[in-house]
């Protein structure tokens, strides 16, 4: 049997955070995960993209449609460049997604024709986590934080494994190093409450109100029972983000459609005539179509 190598850590990393399907592009910095990931036998599956750019866009679908974690694949240079479209799509769209960079620099850092500098390439659209895999018992830590950040922060995140790196055996039980801490992948992130005062002052504001309207985001999705209660309890009417347009039935009787430029006149007439406005799950930008202060 074959040594084990870093490539094939990698994909027992994927699989323990449940990952079905990996979006990329190939290259000779890839080669080695690649070849893990078709022996995998579709666990995860490889899918391949004609473009970078399409790879990045597929993974923050994936991330947007399945609620879970996208991932994709690039290797350095101009081929990580094309991945920032559908980057800055996952960063503004506040969704996770874990870039994986192959590099392939063998003579001084520098000196390659296609040699960029990713953490300063990345350092924007991935400001919360750009790291380099140097050694092979830093990766499970190294991708489990990747994940972890991402999710957490839900913005995308990168991982650079260098081609040397992927091809280095490992054995069947990394032995402990000094700075690399051991985690365990696909732990729950902590659930978030706000202050009983907080909440209070919330409701009592909310009860003032005697035409409240509700604007609803991506952000309230897996709420819509809540959502549909408090629309009820307080009488109100309710729009949506574009990107929160899935979140309800738009056949509630409350619902006026979508909000902005691309949006329903109702919604427009909703937001003109209220006195009291709710936010749920949305930055949306058309704030100009928000009432005026006071």
């Amino acid at each position: 049997m074959a040594d084990r190598t870093v490539a094939d850590l990698v994909v027992e990393r994927l699989r323990a955070w449940r990952v079905p399907r990996v979006f990329g592009y190939p290259g000779a910095a890839l080669d080695p995960l690649l070849a893990a990931l078709d022996d995998a036998g579709g666990d995860p599956a490889f899918v391949p993209a004609r473009h970078e750019e399409t790879a990045a866009f597929m993974a923050t679908g994936h991330a947007k449609f399945t609620g879970g974690i996208g991932v994709c694949l690039a290797t350095q240079g101009p081929s990580a460049v094309h991945l920032l479209n559908g980057l800055y799509d996952a960063k503004l769209d506040s969704k996770p997604v874990v870039a994986i960079i192959g590099e392939d620099v063998s003579g001084p850092l520098g000196g390659a024709h296609e040699e960029i500098g990713l953490s300063r390439l990345f350092g924007d659209v991935c400001n919360q986590f750009v790291r380099y895999g140097r050694t092979p018992d830093q990766v499970p830590a190294l991708l489990d934080q990747a994940f972890r950040t991402a999710a957490a922060t839900r913005s995308p995140t990168c991982v650079v494994l260098p081609r040397a790196l992927q091809v280095t055996p490992v054995p069947d039980r990394l032995p402990p190093n000094a700075g690399v801490i051991t985690e365990t992948p696909g732990e729950p992130l902590a659930r978030v409450l706000p202050h009983d005062a907080d909440l209070d002052a919330a409701a009592s504001l909310l009860s003032a109100g005697q035409r409240v309207a509700v604007l609803v985001g991506q952000g309230a999705h897996g709420a819509a029972g809540e959502v549909v209660a408090l629309a009820d309890r307080l009488g109100a009417g309710v729009a949506t983000s574009l990107l929160g347009k899935p979140v309800l039935d738009e056949r509630l009787p409350f619902h006026t459609g979508v909000l902005g430029e691309v949006g329903t006149t109702a919604a427009a007439q909703l937001m003109g005539g209220c006195d009291t406005l709710l936010l749920v799950g949305t930055n949306d930008p058309w704030t100009d179509w928000f009432p005026l202060p006071g």
